[in-house]
């Protein structure tokens, strides 16, 4: 258990001593999302927006779920474009147009794997609003998804998708930084769809709640791009890295998959160095998709006999919410189709 897992994800408090801040998170956190409801209802965007995000602090599928919503809009015959932060980037310009070749210090690490996975344009600026106005005055799309940004009231949206982690849930129920709660649990009433990501959550009443499954999709050789089958991890000594917002369901993931793990749990959107990737005897180094891009270029000159892996995953939904969906976002635009 991670300490981030025993601070918040425990039915405890051991932080209650921070309740000042917690109180003081709650009303700022409060106050910003009336001025951001004020400010997008004098905005408009000339296509819908999707949005995705949580309202607990933690990975919780986000990005796999945008993944999935991109892919399927595409084959509907929209043109999609993610919308993103670009937490943890250093550019000095925005907005920014992020590639698959583009440097993840720069755009960001989950703009960037967005970007490899999808192959659609992925736009970074923390002013998602300005962002999507640029990305419509390039003609790069027909639908934005904004990938984590249920908290960015400027933005205006025409729907939005709260992800809930169904193990871990709201954990102690508590506001940041006592808890991990971004905003309170009533907030889900307010959204179009409850996207529970591994099986439903009875405790949540919403009339469109959608179980969500992340499945391992591939393995990867971090350097040549080669794979190979799952079935080689079993049995198989793994050194796991993880510096996403919940490494623990990375760890799991592998030991269902066979492999006997020793783990090394990192803080999110942790800054990679060669040492991090060091193995022990006849051991693989597994990591996230996300991490990847950060340490492709660590390992150059390795060669592919290095037994440095990726292990990707894919979200599945049901058929029914695709339909759903389509219905909520109306006909595509005719110059698409």
């Amino acid at each position: 258990m991670t300490l981030v897992d025993r601070l918040w994800y425990g039915q405890r408090r051991p932080l209650w001593p921070l309740w000042p801040l917690a109180w003081l998170y709650r009303r700022i956190a409060a106050r910003r999302r009336r001025q951001g409801l004020a400010l997008a209802a004098g905005r408009q965007l000339p296509a819908p927006v999707i949005v995705v995000g949580n309202i607990t602090a933690g990975g919780t599928g986000k990005s796999p779920l945008t993944a999935w919503l991109v892919d399927f809009l595409r084959d509907q015959g929209w043109r999609p474009v993610i919308l993103t932060r670009g937490y943890g980037g250093t550019s000095s310009r925005y907005p920014l147009l992020v590639t698959p070749t583009t440097d993840p210090a720069e755009g960001g690490d989950e703009p960037v794997m967005l970007a490899q996975q999808t192959g659609v344009p992925v736009v970074v600026d923390p002013d998602r609003y300005q962002g999507g106005r640029w990305a419509l005055e390039q003609d790069l799309g027909d639908v934005l998804v904004c990938d984590d940004g249920l908290q960015h009231y400027r933005l205006p949206r025409d729907l939005e998708l709260a992800v809930v982690d169904a193990r871990r849930g709201f954990g102690n129920g508590a506001p940041i930084p006592v808890g991990p709660l971004r905003e309170p649990p009533e907030r889900l009433d307010s959204v179009d769809f409850v996207i529970a990501n591994g099986e439903a959550l009875p405790a949540i009443a919403h009339p469109r709640q959608v179980v969500m499954n992340l499945q391992p999709a591939v393995l990867r050789h971090l350097y040549t791009g080669k794979t190979c089958p799952l079935t080689d991890l079993a049995g198989r000594k793994v050194r796991a890295v993880a510096g996403i917002g919940n490494p623990v369901r990375f760890f799991e993931t592998l030991e269902h998959l066979g492999a006997r793990v020793r783990g090394r749990a990192l803080p999110d959107h942790h800054r990679f160095s060669a040492a991090d990737l060091e193995t022990g005897p006849d051991e693989w180094l597994v990591m996230t998709a996300k991490d990847a891009v950060k340490c492709r270029a660590l390992g150059e000159g390795r060669g592919g006999e290095t037994a440095h892996w990726v292990l990707e995953v894919s979200a599945s939904l049901p058929e029914d919410f695709g339909a759903t969906l389509l219905d909520r976002l109306g006909k595509v635009p005719s110059a698409s189709k």
